[in-house]
């Protein structure tokens, strides 16, 4: 329709905007250049310029001020990703991911990427020949599905997102949870008595070793396999990634926490955005039944990360290209995304 187009269109000319918006940004400035070097046969600087027909300038304008207010209001702030879904296993959004990270380190912004990997988790696992399945939403791991999984994530999986990043121009650094005790597990006890095996509750964040990474200007790529404590040190624990994310950003104080999905967002009952949430708000929305099966805990970990002082918890459309400037610096100074991306969860 005539309408979709419309939308579509606009956020392609949105998506261009921040885009070179960022570009000029971190650009050498033409002022710093000494005059002599210049000539108005080489630079015909009256001239339109090339990139935008002439009803667009002004819309590029505006997208140059909006990301220039966000990146006032966050440079030095703490952002959390937790990477996911399509967005990590279409090589195309893969690769647009890493230079959404390298371009907000570049803008002095501290970011942390928190990654699952279960379809690639899957088909190790069926390579293998080892069986697993599933209980209210969460993997059963036995020992055998742990180190399967150590290896998928903490190897293969991780090491592409930390290279591809570093690929893009930023600095990466893969960690596994287990390194240095990044996330200390307990075995985590299935509300109905199911055992799950070795799936681990995050207890504690070594918060130091993170800081340490992002004062260098690292970006730390964690893989969501946990360490056990006290007497189970040496085992190993698979951690929902999205929770691993979550208590990372609380601990860390984080300003944003972003949560990347294969879906638009909290749809209302008659699937329409809901682009603002209140933590009040999502509990109404799950009492009525707006909210239900597999966008309940989606809901449940942003809301957790809000009340462990994260200030504000985006779940992510991950299928849209570069989602993550778009709702990190497509807002503005008012930190509330782009709008049309996904849902903020705010107090």
């Amino acid at each position: 329709s005539h309408t979709t187009r419309s939308s579509a269109s606009k956020m392609k000319l949105r998506n261009l905007g921040i885009l070179l918006s960022i570009g000029a940004i971190n650009a050498f400035s033409i002022q710093n250049v000494p005059s002599r070097t210049i000539s108005s046969t080489s630079y015909p600087l009256s001239s339109p310029t090339a990139l935008f027909a002439e009803e667009s300038i002004n819309e590029f304008a505006a997208n140059a001020i909006t990301v220039s207010e966000a990146v006032q209001s966050l440079a030095g702030e703490t952002i959390v990703i937790k990477y996911g879904g399509n967005a990590m296993t279409s090589p195309e959004l893969a690769k647009g991911f890493c230079s959404d990270i390298a371009a907000l380190q570049k803008l002095g912004m501290r970011v942390v990427v928190v990654h699952g990997g279960g379809p690639q988790i899957a088909a190790m696992l069926e390579k293998v020949g080892v069986e697993s399945r599933f209980e209210g939403g969460m993997r059963v791991s036995s020992a055998d599905v742990v180190e399967v999984a150590e290896m998928v994530l903490c190897g293969t999986v991780n090491k592409q997102i930390s290279s591809g990043i570093c690929s893009a121009g930023g600095k990466a650094v893969g960690l596994s949870g287990r390194d240095a005790n990044l996330l200390q597990c307990e075995k985590l006890l299935n509300k109905d008595g199911i055992d799950l095996g070795n799936v681990g509750s995050v207890k504690e964040v070594n918060v130091d070793l993170l800081d340490a990474l992002l004062d260098l200007g690292i970006t730390p790529v964690v893989s969501p396999i946990g360490t056990g404590m006290g007497d189970e040190k040496d085992v190993a624990y698979n951690c929902n990634a999205d929770v691993a994310a979550g208590r990372i950003a609380g601990e860390l104080r984080a300003s944003r926490v972003l949560f990347l999905t294969d879906i638009a967002g909290v749809l209302d009952k008659e699937m329409t955005l809901l682009k603002e949430l209140s933590i009040q708000d999502v509990n109404d929305l799950i009492d009525d039944e707006t909210i239900t099966g597999g966008m309940i805990p989606k809901v449940t970990y942003a809301t957790d990360a809000i009340k462990l002082g994260v200030k504000g918890a985006f779940i992510t459309d991950g299928r849209v290209p570069h989602a993550v400037l778009n709702e990190v610096l497509g807002g503005g100074a008012n930190g509330k995304g782009s709008g049309e991306g996904g849902t903020i969860i705010t107090t």
